[in-house]
């Protein structure tokens, strides 16, 4: 009886900490243009692979090279791809942003994520004639809320920084 009281004991044990562990992991909601062009998404394939090294990516079809702008990338349409993001959104705990491609709904999903309270990054990588909207810059507080001017081998550094 003891044996097994001991064996019991380890394997509830083991339940425990493996429930804290997934309760701890960052679930981290990524998001690019999927509608306005898809000129990035292999640039969306690295960020989503190194963003996986802290927590689970809950939108890895960002990343997708299948999905066009003009393809549906999820059946149910519009309602359905909205509902599932604003899901993801509540469940999240961080939101990554890659804001160089302007679009709509990323816009949209920094919004709500910023009236959910989530922490947010926004990524921009300057371009000549072009500036980044006032809205997304000005909402940098230093804290919780940040935008950062980078080129591609700097997302370890800014990665590392915002989400440890």
């Amino acid at each position: 009886k003891l044996i097994l009281l001991d064996s019991l004991l380890q394997e509830f044990s083991a339940i425990i900490k493996m429930s804290g562990a997934a309760a701890s992991k960052k679930l981290i909601y990524f998001c690019g243009s999927m509608r306005a062009g898809r000129q990035d998404v292999d640039l969306y394939g690295t960020l989503v692979s190194k963003l996986g090294r802290y927590g689970e990516v809950l939108t890895p079809f960002v990343a997708d090279k299948s999905i066009t702008s003009m393809g549906s990338e999820y059946t149910g349409g519009d309602g359905a791809i909205h509902d599932r993001c604003v899901d993801h959104l509540r469940q999240c705990s961080v939101v990554v942003a890659e804001v160089t491609v302007v679009s709509m709904g990323v816009g949209y999903e920094i919004g709500r994520a910023v009236a959910m309270g989530k922490p947010v990054l926004c990524l921009y990588r300057p371009q000549e004639d072009k500036l980044l909207s006032a809205m997304i810059r000005g909402m940098d507080n230093g804290a919780g809320l940040r935008v950062f001017d980078y080129k591609p081998e700097e997302v370890d550094t800014i990665f590392e920084d915002f989400l440890n």
